[in-house]
Parts: structure tokens; C-alpha cells; sequence
């Protein structure tokens, strides 16, 4: 839904802002693509690149040399460790934990407190410790 919204309103013109709350704290060498938003209470490494229209919910974390790649919401709370790629249009819920050098696949969710230890698929729904795929987030 964000990303109909987003290629419509730019479709006509309009060019998204990049929002960092002032309590957010940013590392170096950070990219934050256009859309963006830092709120609150964020933490985001060093070497971390942002893509269009993620949003880093208050308390999330983002460790170094990680990738987020466009539309990704990371919730309130939740860990994405250091050298992470979290693909497009994907969801990590609140308190969850993604665990270092990990991947998480397009249109993936990663439900709440949940703690990632593998590699996710696209499309998949992982939830519990450690996470496991319960069902899949693409509809045909």
C-alpha cells in the first residue's frame, strides 16, 4: 500500500523527504534514500545504507555494514545486527532480533519478538525463538 501511494505522488511530482528525529542516533557513512524516516530512540550504525520509504520505528536498532532496502519497516525495538540485508517490502516486527550476516528476503515478516538465526526466504512469516516459517506473506 505505501508503495502505490509513494510511485503515485511521485508519479506527479511530489519529492519525498528524508525524516531523522533530532533524539535518532546516526553513524557514519549512513545512506538514507529519499522517503525515509529515523524516529525517535533509533540507533543506526555505521556503513548502513536506507532504502526508499523505510521506516526505523523508536528503539530499533541497525547494526553496521547492513541494508535496507526499500519500503522496510523495522518496528519499535527490534535488532538488525551488523551485516544484515533486509529485502524489499519487509517486516520486522517489534522486539524481533535478526541475527549478524544474515539475509531476509523480499516481502518477508518476521514477527514480534521473534529471533532469526537463518537466512529467510522471500515471502516467508517466521515467528518464535529461534524463528521458523509458519506460512507466507505472498497472495496470489
Amino acid at each position: 500500500m505505501r508503495a502505490r501511494i509513494a510511485e503515485k505522488a511521485e508519479a506527479w511530482g511530489a519529492r519525498p523527504a528524508v525524516l531523522v528525529h533530532p533524539a535518532a542516533v546516526v553513524g557514519t557513512r549512513v545512506r538514507i534514500s529519499p522517503g525515509a524516516v529515523v524516529c525517535g530512540g533509533a540507533q543506526i550504525s555505521t556503513n548502513v545504507r536506507l532504502g526508499r520509504h523505510a521506516h526505523v520505528n523508536p528503539g530499533a536498532i541497525i547494526g553496521h555494514d547492513s541494508v535496507l532496502e526499500d519500503f522496510v519497516s523495522v518496528n519499535p525495538g527490534a535488532i538488525v545486527s551488523g551485516e544484515v540485508t533486509v529485502g524489499a517490502r519487509t517486516l520486522i516486527g517489534a522486539g524481533a532480533t535478526v541475527l549478524q550476516g544474515l539475509s531476509v528476503g523480499e516481502g518477508a515478516t518476521v514477527g514480534a519478538s521473534a529471533c532469526v538465526t537463518k537466512n529467510v526466504a522471500a515471502g516467508s512469516v517466521m515467528v518464535g525463538v529461534p524463528a521458523r516459517v509458519v506460512g507466507s506473506s505472498i497472495t496470489s
